[in-house]
């Protein structure tokens, strides 16, 4: 099965891929395109799996991914670097052609940005620590240092956790209207008290109020699609000891 790729309407003309869990070799519960190097998969099959990711978007450049740590921490990556030396971070950006950014996944939600005037690109793992925290603002100002404007970036948020699938409590709900009371329409009501919070919606706004020029949502639940996408929610709820990471990339393609 080939490696499948989802796009981004908003980022055409720029290489880019939100990727699942299609057309990799992992096996058992982790079967596909799993490339979590902090996972207890075979770390052969991650590797494999990584070098298909990189060349389904933009063969033969330098592959560079962040450890993830839920924060609102963003690194601008001028020069690439081994696995061993990924930054601690949740949002690159870079203006080096054949350099590709990637952000793994498994619910969060990812999000690539593009200034296409300026040649600058960045890549932001936004899980709701990160997203409340300004993990895409932090993205954006990191882009704009680098010659970027807001107003010209242009972002899509990819495969997440979806509203219907994503039940919480009403302290989380409190957290994120102490915030910001508006913030509460971004929760609907659930079963026993509970909510549904739509992370997507949410990362959307925060780029849109951030002042990035448009904004694509992709509309895919990674909860929902057991086939095409890994979820760290859905293996918790099955009590499964381990869970795949997707990927999503962006990269400069080097001029010819």
């Amino acid at each position: 099965m080939n490696v499948e790729v989802n796009r981004a309407r908003l980022l055409d003309g720029v290489a880019h891929g939100f990727l699942g869990r299609r057309g990799g070799v992992s096996t058992g519960a982790m079967a596909g395109l799993n490339v979590g190097l902090g996972s207890e998969d075979d770390p052969v099959a991650v590797a494999e799996n990584r070098r298909r990711a990189a060349d389904a978007v933009l063969p033969g450049a330098r592959l560079a991914t962040a450890y993830q740590i839920h924060s609102a921490e963003a690194v601008t990556i001028l020069a690439p670097y081994d696995d061993a030396q990924r930054p601690h971070a949740d949002a690159l950006v870079t203006n080096r052609p054949g350099l590709l950014l990637g952000i793994l996944t498994a619910d969060c939600a990812p999000v690539l940005l593009a200034d296409r005037e300026a040649g600058v690109i960045g890549a932001a793992h936004a899980g709701w620590k990160g997203a409340i925290g300004g993990v895409t603002d932090a993205a954006i100002a990191a882009m704009e240092a680098l010659g970027a404007r807001a107003g010209r970036i242009v972002a899509a948020v990819g495969p997440c956790i979806a509203r219907a699938s994503y039940e919480v409590d009403a302290a989380f709900l409190r957290r994120f209207a102490q915030e910001d009371p508006a913030n509460e329409r971004f929760f609907g009501d659930g079963r026993d008290g509970r909510y549904q919070f739509d992370l997507e919606a949410y990362v959307a706004h925060r780029l849109a109020d951030a002042g990035v020029g448009r904004v694509e949502t992709l509309g895919l639940d990674t909860y929902a699609d057991e086939e095409r996408f890994y979820s760290y929610r859905r293996a918790t709820h099955r009590s499964e000891p381990d869970y795949g990471r997707q990927i999503s990339l962006i990269g400069i393609a080097p001029s010819s």
